[in-house]
């Protein structure tokens, strides 16, 4: 599980340097398009996951075909290098308006990465509807 918020600068090679906790549990993944402004960046295992839940959408409906198109198409593995870091493509670097100053945080099953600029805009929005949000979903308590 991936979890906290860390700061991170991107290398003008396009590759930045994943927390030391993250190394610890991924060594490779998929790197794909995220929600919200954001890039995914799954270990093999939870991607594959995802996969299976992706097979079992209905490819008749349009709504379900683009949404697998959206997180598989510009999907790439990635490994983590000797120094800790990946590389991102540029055509999703581009797509996630990443600039130097990046964001990466734990998202439980996933890793994501944001452009600094853009993750402060989403979480000041987020923060300020906290109660709505919590009121919105249920957790229940499964003891």
């Amino acid at each position: 599980m991936y979890i906290g918020t860390y700061y991170h600068t991107l290398e003008t090679k396009n590759r930045v340097s994943l927390p030391v906790s993250f190394r610890t549990q991924f060594t490779s993944g998929i790197l794909t398009k995220g929600l919200d402004g954001c890039l995914f960046l799954f270990d093999k295992s939870e991607w594959e996951k995802k996969l299976t839940q992706f097979a079992s959408l209905e490819f008749t409906k349009k709504a379900h075909r683009d949404f697998v198109r959206l997180m598989t198409n510009e999907a790439v593995e990635v490994e983590v290098d000797r120094q800790g870091r990946i590389l991102i493509p540029e055509h999703l670097k581009d797509g996630a308006h990443l600039q130097k100053e990046l964001v990466i945080t734990g998202s439980m099953d996933r890793i994501e990465i944001w452009e600094r600029v853009a993750y402060h805009a989403y979480i000041e929005v987020t923060e300020s509807n906290a109660e709505a949000i919590s009121e919105s979903i249920s957790l229940v308590n499964s003891q």
